[in-house]
């Protein structure tokens, strides 16, 4: 406990007495200070014991008295020494009944106890106060220390919540309680769910305090972890603010929590490597090997069918890792095993299919598309992230799932997207990848003899080709379609031929054509 004014008083060698305020001297002294200034309240800092001989008041005059007093309340000084002897021979009356007014505790110092004994016994009493609170500190940090160790995280929310006369809870990476202490706080530390996950978005460390009419008491939310997104956070809640003993049993708590949900660097490293080795034995072929390098790491992951994804981003790759970790934190709270593999300016992740990695893969370029379209910042900005997917597939196809999730890439570039999965190209239309600049280039060139020739009007050829080769080169039906006599369109597709310097006998030629009059279509013009 800290000195108080009561502690004071009841010091013997002290010799003190009350002259006013005696039912407020419970209030701790944070320190005792010495000015016989008319007005020492620019000097004050609040809760301190000041001690004057009133050598430059007028300490009988009750006016003068009640603005010193009130300034001084104003001030925050818990208590007024008054020294007797010295230029009074008692407190004057007018002093005394202006601190009773006022509430403010006013003691009276006799003449043989020096101003200097009462600051010796509060420097005192505050050092002691101190070294007491350091001392229960460490046996707080050491108790928490051996329950982290024996008893894991179960164990240190117990003895927090003990060292705090309070509860304790830590909640996951996806924001969901994991422990709570006692097992009551269980349901309430489920209600701050919400507060929790707006702390985690705020950069790491973070805290904050909710309390109000609406919370049973008052709670601190601190984050664990050291990344750019906290692995997980702390919760305490007390009936009252916490003290320096039960401060130091927290930040104890968040140092070891730290320790025991953090994975280290090297060992991060590690399992990165064992990963990318993984990755390379699927992609060649060899799905036992996988396995075996694997274990229980992510075996799992390779009995089920899965997803690759192969993400890239610009010279900045800050996309990169909070995709990572988002899907990192995903399957962190599903319990599902991920590998995440980073190559440079490009991640590759396998996750289970249908699963939650999965689904926050798909929930991450949301965010981002709309990120980009309310700031209105075009696609290819140094940090974009481009997100390409492949279907579901199994070990043994894992080089066939990992080459679509490159062609998925590809398109998501080149459409200016974020995410695109190859089950979309695979059940769409052929039609959208024409949509290109260099594709439209080529059919112009390749077509624009045919327009030249009909722009004199001396023919349609454009249409009757088009006609024709929708018609799989059917005489009869392309002519009826064109309302023309098959002879007439036999005479144009022969133009055609000789402007083209083409034979449309050939497969490939009529192919190009049609692929041609495609990409320079009308309705082609506005597909993305």
């Amino acid at each position: 406990m800290p000195p108080t004014l009561a502690s004071l008083v009841h010091h013997s060698a002290l010799k003190l007495t009350v002259r006013a305020g005696e039912d407020r001297l419970d209030v701790p002294v944070r320190w005792a200070h010495v000015s016989e200034l008319a007005d020492p309240v620019p000097y004050m800092d609040g809760g301190e014991l000041l001690l004057i001989t009133a050598l430059k008041l007028d300490a009988e005059d009750p006016e003068a008295m009640r603005r010193y007093v009130k300034r001084l309340v104003g001030a925050g000084v818990v208590g007024l020494g008054f020294a007797v002897g010295v230029n009074y021979e008692h407190t004057p009356e007018a002093l005394v009944d202006a601190a009773r007014e006022e509430g403010l505790p006013l003691i009276e110092v006799p003449r043989r106890t020096p101003f200097l004994a009462i600051i010796k016994a509060v420097s005192a009493a505050i050092a002691a106060d101190q070294y007491r609170a350091v001392t229960a500190g460490f046996a707080a940090q050491r108790e928490l220390t051996r329950q982290a160790l024996t008893a894991g995280p179960e164990g240190l929310l117990a003895a927090l919540a003990a060292q705090i006369d309070g509860w304790a809870a830590l909640y996951d990476a996806s924001g969901s309680v994991a422990a709570a202490a006692p097992e009551w706080s269980g349901r309430r530390a489920g209600r701050l769910t919400a507060e929790v996950e707006r702390l985690r978005e705020r950069p790491a460390p973070a805290s904050s305090v909710v309390g109000g009419p609406e919370h049973e008491d008052r709670v601190e939310l601190h984050t664990i972890g050291t990344g750019r997104r906290p692995r997980a956070a702390l919760a305490v809640g007390t009936a009252a603010a916490l003290g320096t003993v039960e401060r130091y049993a927290l930040h104890s708590a968040i140092a070891l929590l730290t320790l025991t949900t953090e994975r280290s660097r090297s060992l991060q490293a590690a399992e990165q490597r064992i990963g990318a080795a993984v990755l390379r034995m699927l992609l060649a072929g060899q799905p036992d090997h996988a396995r075996a390098v694997a274990g229980d790491l992510y075996g799992g992951l390779l009995d089920a069918p899965f997803r690759i994804v192969v993400a890239e981003c610009g010279p900045a790759p800050a996309g990169l890792a909070g995709l990572a970790e988002d899907v990192e934190a995903a399957a962190a709270g599903a319990g599902e095993a991920v590998l995440v593999v980073p190559e440079g300016q490009r991640l590759v992740l396998l996750a289970a299919d249908g699963g939650a990695a999965v689904a926050a893969c798909g929930e991450y370029a949301a965010a981002r598309e709309t990120a980009r379209t309310a700031q209105e910042q075009p696609a290819g900005e140094e940090d974009d992230v481009v997100i390409g997917m492949s279907a579901p597939a199994g070990p043994i196809a894992a080089a066939g799932a990992y080459k679509q999730a490159e062609q998925s890439l590809s398109v998501a570039r080149r459409r200016g997207r974020v995410l695109v999965e190859h089950d979309q190209l695979a059940s769409g239309s052929v039609l959208p990848l024409l949509a290109d600049d260099a594709v439209r280039a080529f059919a112009d060139g390749l077509l624009r003899a045919l327009h030249e020739h009909d722009a004199t009007g001396r023919g349609d050829l454009v249409a009757s080709l088009r006609a024709w080769l929708s018609r799989h080169g059917q005489w009869d039906a392309a002519a009826a379609d064109l309302g023309v006599h098959r002879h007439t369109l036999r005479y144009r597709m022969r133009r055609v031929e000789e402007i083209l310097g083409r034979s449309l006998d050939d497969p490939d030629v009529r192919m190009e054509l049609w692929l041609a009059l495609k990409a320079t279509a009308p309705e082609s013009q506005g597909v993305v």
